[in-house]
C-alpha cells in the first residue's frame, strides 16, 4: 500500500486551542498507529506544523481519513499537503 506523506502547517494564532484539543488528536493518532495506518508522526520542532507517515490506498484515501482529525474537525490547521511518498531504502520500505 503506498505511503502517503502529510505535512501540517500550523500558525501561533492557534496554539492555544491546539493546546487544548491536543490530547484527542493525539489519541486519534495513536488508534490509527495501532491500526497500523499511522507509521510515524511528530511535529516539527519549531512547532510550524507536524509530518505524519500514512498507509492509504491513495492520497483521496488518505485526504479522507484526516477530515475525522480533531484538528481539523476544530479548524486549526493553516494549510494540509497530502504527498505520495515512495521510500526506496530504510524502515519504511515494505519487505
Amino acid at each position: 500500500m503506498p505511503v502517503i506523506a502529510v505535512e501540517y502547517t500550523y500558525s501561533s494564532a492557534t496554539a492555544a486551542a491546539r493546546d487544548e484539543v491536543r490530547p484527542d488528536h493525539r489519541a486519534w493518532l495513536s488508534g490509527l498507529v495501532d491500526a497500523g495506518t499511522v507509521l510515524s508522526t511528530g511535529p516539527y520542532a519549531d512547532g510550524s506544523g507536524a509530518l505524519i507517515l500514512v498507509s492509504a490506498a491513495d492520497e483521496n484515501a488518505a485526504r479522507a481519513l484526516f477530515e475525522s482529525d480533531p484538528f481539523a474537525r476544530a479548524g486549526l490547521i493553516d494549510g494540509a499537503r497530502f504527498t505520495e511518498w515512495r521510500p526506496v531504502m530504510g524502515a519504511f520500505v515494505a519487505s
